[in-house]
C-alpha cells in the first residue's frame, strides 16, 4: 500500500486525493483577495471538506509568474490564524511555504504537510523539516524563481530535468534522515516551463513514476490550459482543469492540487467507475 506519512495522517494513496487550495492572500492568480481574511478562509476551508476534499493546502504568499515576495512578518499574519483554527478540521492541513520560519510555525500548531516550491533549498529549511519527524513533505521542481521563471523558460528535456531534479533532493532528505514515505513529488506546472513542456510533464508524467515517490499534479487554472483552450481569465479555465486533473490521475498521480474540487470528486468517480469495470 502506497501511503503519504504525516504529522496526523496515514494517508492512503491507493486511490487519487484531492488538495484543495485555500490561498489567504490578496494577489494570487485566479482566486486572490476572495479567502484573505481568516474568517472567509476558514469558511472556505469547510466548503471545500464538504464538496470532498481530502487535503486542504493553505498559502499566504502567492506564486504566480512575476509575483513578489511577502514579507516574513505578512505571511505569518495571514497564515497562523487559518492554521490554528483549521488542524481543527479533521483533515490533512498542508502549508504552502518555503520559509522555514513559517514551517516551523504551522508545524507547532498541528500542520501536517509542508508543501514547498523551492524544494527546501532555502537557507534553514531542511534544519526545520528535520525537527519534526512525523511532518510530510511535497517537494515541487521550479526554474529559476517566481520573478523571472517565465521570462527564462527552461530548455532541453524537461521530462529528464525536473526527474533529476526531484529523485536528488529527494535523496538529500532521505540523508538526513527523513522517511521516504513522508515525501511526494510535484512536476511544478507553470513553473519556469513552456506550454509544451507543461504537457509534456503531462503526456510523459508515468517516467516520474520512476522515482518510486508518488506524484503530487497542480494543473488548476494553470495559463498552459488558458492557451491551448482560448480562455484567458484563469476562473474560467474550471473545465479544462478538471480534465487536466484526471487526465495527471489517469497516468498515475496520487494527489491533485485544485480550486474547484467538487467537480474535480465528481470526475474522479466518473474515472472510478470505469475503473471498476476493467
Amino acid at each position: 500500500m502506497t501511503v503519504w506519512q504525516t504529522s496526523r495522517f496515514r494517508i492512503d494513496l491507493a486511490q487519487p486525493r484531492v488538495m484543495g487550495i485555500v490561498n489567504v492572500t490578496p494577489d494570487s492568480f485566479s482566486d486572490g483577495g476572495a479567502h484573505a481574511s481568516t474568517a472567509a478562509a476558514l469558511r472556505h476551508c469547510e466548503v471545500l471538506i464538504e464538496e470532498g476534499a481530502d487535503i486542504l493546502d493553505i498559502g499566504g504568499e502567492s506564486t504566480r509568474p512575476g509575483s513578489p515576495a511577502v514579507t516574513l512578518e505578512d505571511e505569518l499574519a495571514r497564515v497562523l490564524p487559518v492554521v490554528r483554527e483549521a488542524v481543527r478540521l479533521q483533515v490533512p492541513i498542508s502549508v504552502d511555504t518555503y520559509k522555514p520560519e513559517v514551517m516551523r510555525a504551522v508545524l507547532d500548531l498541528g500542520a501536517d504537510i509542508v508543501n514547498d516550491i523551492w524544494a527546501l533549498r532555502q537557507p534553514g529549511a531542511l534544519d526545520a523539516v528535520a525537527a519534526y519527524p512525523g511532518c510530510g513533505i511535497c517537494l515541487m521542481h521550479m526554474h529559476c524563481d517566481p520573478q523571472t521563471m517565465q521570462a527564462m523558460p527552461m530548455q532541453g528535456d524537461v521530462v529528464t530535468a525536473v526527474l533529476d531534479f526531484l529523485t536528488e533532493r529527494g535523496a538529500v532528505l532521505q540523508a538526513i534522515g527523513v522517511e521516504a514515505d513522508r515525501i511526494v513529488f510535484d512536476p511544478g506546472i507553470g513553473f519556469g516551463k513552456t506550454v509544451a513542456q507543461n504537457f509534456s510533464l503531462l503526456a510523459r508524467q508515468n517516467q516520474l513514476l520512476a522515482s518510486g515517490r508518488p506524484v503530487l499534479a497542480g494543473w488548476s487554472r494553470k495559463s498552459s490550459l488558458g492557451a491551448v483552450a482560448g480562455i484567458e481569465d484563469a476562473a474560467g479555465r474550471k473545465v479544462p482543469s478538471v480534465a487536466a486533473a484526471l487526465l495527471a490521475i489517469d497516468r498515475g498521480a496520487a494527489v491533485v492540487r485544485v480550486h474547484d474540487v467538487r467537480d474535480t470528486v465528481a470526475a474522479i468517480a466518473v474515472w472510478r467507475a470505469m475503473r471498476a469495470e476493467q
